[in-house]
């Protein structure tokens, strides 16, 4: 697979088309690869994901290590994870809500910020 970094020249309306992120993070207690299929929206070269549940395994996972890589449209990439602060970051948590709406129809729950390495 081609690793390329998520804020290249890559167009978003090449991964427009897909409905999932494959998420790989490192297991807290085990340190094993742990890999989820989930939606996502992306921002100005970011992509976003949503734990309907914030005692999720993987969100869990990347509070522990946020090194993660994640694939797209057979592309692999290396990122960062962080939580998006509903306090700190309205205006930011507000907008992916709605694109996750607009593209999934719901948008509830904790929103994880995933930046390219």
């Amino acid at each position: 697979m081609k690793k390329t970094n998520p804020g290249s020249s890559l167009k978003a309306s090449s991964f427009d088309r897909e409905q999932y992120l494959y998420l790989t993070t490192r297991g807290r207690k085990t340190g094993r690869s742990r890999e989820i299929e989930i939606w996502f929206t992306q921002r100005e070269g970011r992509f976003y994901i949503i734990a309907e549940y914030p005692t999720a395994n993987w969100l869990q996972n990347l509070r522990e290590t946020p090194e993660v890589t994640l694939r797209v449209a057979n592309q692999t990439f290396a990122a960062r994870a962080r939580v998006v602060s509903t306090e700190m970051e309205a205006d930011l948590y507000r907008s992916v809500q709605e694109l996750s709406r607009q593209k999934y129809g719901w948008g509830d729950g904790t929103i994880v910020e995933l930046e390219g390495r």
